[in-house]
């Protein structure tokens, strides 16, 4: 690609701005900008290189304060500061100044208390004789400090020893030493100390020792000089309460499902009912969810030793029932009976039991389609006084093409009933689990009408029986051992027919579907832990159909043809198996912006009974989040050019699909949110067609069968919504010959016809990924 001399004199002018943004021209008379630091160590003995980045990290992180920030090695924000001042006082001064950033000036550094600051961070890990010296590099209007700090390798632990004189709590340590943060051979660390406390504390925690805490734990070092040796030794200070040392069981469990704040003090004169040993406050048949599912998410019993885990896993899974705002338990020594006892009253304040929501709005798509839709949904989060939840929907919209063309226009109706039961619902005994999360069975069943005026109306039942369950807070298991679809095409059309014809694959995608199979999946996310600068996401999907009919059939000596259909209930049943990985990773930058990356990747294979994948389960590539330089499922298959054939609305899926993203997003104002992206990937079909649709997939070819695109976008962020606007343009195409695929010399903006070609506009809901 050439750049011509108006780029070059844009690019230009582009820098000379960025160069203008220094924000040196406005500061006070003799000041000079502050613009970092760098930190260097000297040390007379060697040090493995592992260390001395370690060590070298450690010292910068000490390092205050942080100089202004910079963008393409500018300081806009900086500018906007200074500007503020050649401005008569007004709102935009105001503006300028709140949006800005004050300069961080020479004179504002002291270097000597950053130099006592890094010798300290050094100190706690475990380099206890260093020191640091400072000098300053100034410039005309800039300057910086040079730390160099003289160091030795860090001390090591050579042995922990647990010395606590209570012998059984002492035992208790020792049980679980494995799990220490303190290993001999590993560098001193004040922060691991910190850690072996906390983690002693939870075992005690956990053996009924109530009243325990970390700091009442002491460490004592013996240091060697001669080889920079560490022994620690763990040991009770002096003064520790008596109830501290004592282990707790528990007496009585108290629970309240309708507690209130305003009636606290009324508690006391409810009555009470006992079931399983626990004390239900209220009369059993005005509770509102049966004690009996509520003792299901209690891991407290009467004479039971104390446990912070089953404390814990009592809190989270009552929450996690959704049926309270609410969930407190409070401890309290019981008056009638010896010490060493605790009385749990479980406070929980109930949510409201039924929602009603009614939604109206205006869908944009990308394939230039636009209508209303409509969402109503009732809720009852107690359907059956066991804290199932039952939700029932009704959705409907029209969409017709904005572009003109005749017919194209369609309505759906899709009413939907879902019930979800909190545990297990299986016709064979399930083993209780301790998750802190509780299990749930659901049942979902729908129906889906589809209209395309002109040409079919298409139908959908859907019946789906599975289970959702969590390890912990990052990993989640969904497993639907019964998913049926059944899909018929009905009142097609004339010119329908036509189109069908003329492709014999398409017509196959469009016939009659009766899916029976089962799905699950795997999500690891890590974005639920938001103190992680590198987050990751990973979601495995696997499903397969057919399987059993088709076993029948062999059972019953009937061969499986997928030239001759075997049927079920007078329709041919699908048979193949599909796969997916959907990968994400999200590195988060200090002033709250990140770049987010994507790798999606699938593959599906009809098998026995089918000779094709149904369409439902086909993949597809283009649209707001895939491939937003490309109409909804426009992309492929292959080097196929959707765009100009005569199907329409008929888009074509693959068997194989791979796509990458890539976006970084960052604050522009608020709640305003913008964003620069990039997108590529494609649909491919395993084997070649009659239609000869773009071709098979290749591992040889498929790199030159990507669609390129990029854009920018803008998000308006307000936590609980996130409205999305993208603009993008094909930077690649597929399907033109393979010389004339990119096509990022022929972008022109200022071409009215090329911008309505190129220009892809994605109006929607949430993030992409």
């Amino acid at each position: 690609m050439t750049l011509s001399i108006k780029n070059i004199s844009v690019l230009t002018i582009v820098c000379l701005l960025l160069a203008a943004c220094s924000g040196t021209k406005h500061l006070p008379p003799g000041e000079k900008l502050y613009t970092g630091l760098e930190t260097e160590l000297e040390s007379a003995g060697h040090i493995r290189k592992k260390a001395r980045r370690y060590i070298s990290h450690t010292a910068a992180n000490a390092v205050r304060p942080e100089p202004n920030k910079k963008f393409l090695g500018s300081r806009p924000k900086l500018w906007m500061y200074m500007t503020a001042g050649d401005h008569p006082e007004s709102r935009f001064k105001k503006w300028l100044k709140k949006r800005g950033e004050a300069p961080v000036l020479m004179s504002s550094v002291k270097p000597s208390v950053t130099a006592s600051l890094i010798n300290a961070s050094l100190f706690n890990i475990g380099i206890f004789k260093s020191y640091t010296e400072y000098k300053s590099i100034e410039k005309k209007h800039t300057g910086k400090f040079i730390y160099i700090s003289h160091i030795h390798e860090p001390y090591t632990v050579k042995d922990i020893v647990y010395a606590v004189a209570d012998e059984k709590i002492n035992r208790i340590i020792l049980s679980e030493t494995k799990k220490s943060w303190i290993k001999p051979g590993d560098y001193y660390s004040l922060e691991k100390l910190k850690n072996e406390r906390l983690r002693v504390d939870a075992i005690l925690k956990n053996h009924g020792y109530f009243y325990f805490s970390p700091d009442y734990l002491l460490f004592k070092a013996d240091t060697s000089s001669a080889d920079r040796s560490i022994v620690f030794t763990l040991a009770l200070k002096d003064s520790v309460p008596e109830e501290a040392l004592g282990e707790y069981r528990i007496n009585d469990v108290f629970i309240d499902q309708d507690y209130s704040l305003d009636e606290a003090d009324a508690d006391s004169r409810k009555d009470t009912v006992s079931i399983r040993g626990t004390c239900f406050l209220g009369k059993e048949s005005e509770m509102k969810i049966r004690p009996k599912v509520i003792s299901r998410s209690v891991y407290f019993r009467k004479n039971d030793i104390y446990s912070r885990k089953n404390h814990n896993i009592t809190l989270n899974r009552l929450m996690t029932m959704g049926n309270f705002k609410f969930v407190r338990i409070k401890f309290s020594e019981p008056e009638t009976i010896s010490s060493g006892f605790l009385d749990a009253g479980i406070l929980m304040t109930p949510m409201p039991q039924y929602t009603f929501r009614a939604e109206m709005d205006v869908v944009s798509k990308s394939n230039d389609n636009a209508g209303p839709r409509f969402n109503v949904s009732f809720m009852n989060r107690n359907a059956f006084r066991g804290a199932e939840l039952l939700n029932l929907n009704l959705a409907a919209s029209f969409e017709t093409q904005l572009s003109g063309k005749e017919d194209l226009y369609s309505y759906t109706l899709n009413p939907k009933i879902e019930l979800y039961f909190p545990r297990f619902l299986a016709p064979f005994k399930m083993k209780r689990t301790n998750s802190l999360y509780i299990p749930k069975t659901r049942f979902s069943f729908s129906y889906d009408l589809s209209r395309r005026v002109g040409y079919f109306d298409m139908q959908t039942l859907n019946f789906i029986y599975g289970f959702r369950w969590k390890e912990d807070i990052r990993k989640e298991h969904e497993l639907d051992p019964v998913n049926i679809n059944f899909t018929t095409l009905e009142n097609k059309t004339e010119k329908f027919n036509e189109l069908l014809e003329t492709n014999p694959f398409l017509k196959k995608n469009y016939e009659e579907e009766f899916i029976a199979g089962g799905t699950y999946s795997y999500t690891y996310n890590e974005q639920v832990l938001p103190q992680r600068r590198m987050q990751y996401f990973l979601q495995l999907l696997t499903e397969t159909a057919g399987n059993f009919f088709s076993l029948m059939n062999i059972i019953e000596g009937e061969k499986i043809s997928a030239a001759k259909p075997s049927k079920v209930a007078g329709s041919a049943y699908s048979q193949y198996a599909r796969l997916s990985v959907d990968g994400r990773g999200f590195y988060n930058f200090g002033d709250k912006s990140k770049m987010a990356f994507r790798v999606l990747a699938g593959v599906a294979r009809p098998y026995g009974n089918s000779e094709i994948l149904p369409y439902s389960r086909q993949f597809f590539s283009g649209g707001p989040s895939s491939i937003r330089a490309f109409s909804s499922n426009s992309a492929g298959p292959g080097t196929y050019n959707q765009n100009n054939d005569s199907i329409g609305f008929l888009q074509l899926g693959g068997e194989v699909k791979l796509e990458m993203n890539a976006e970084y997003r960052f604050t522009i104002y608020r709640f305003f949110k913008g964003a620069i992206f990039t997108d590529a990937g494609n649909v491919w079909l395993l084997e070649s067609n009659p239609s000869d649709l773009g071709g098979a997939f290749s591992f040889s070819r498929f790199a030159d069968e990507l669609a390129v695109g990029a854009g920018i976008g803008l998000r308006v962020d307000v936590s609980f919504f996130v409205l999305r606007f993208d603009l993008a343009t094909p930077l690649r195409k597929p399907w033109l010959e393979d010389n004339e695929r990119w096509v990022i010399d022929q972008i022109n903006i200022g071409s009215r016809s090329w911008r309505k070609e190129n220009l892809i506009l994605n109006i929607a809901i949430g993030y992409p990924f």
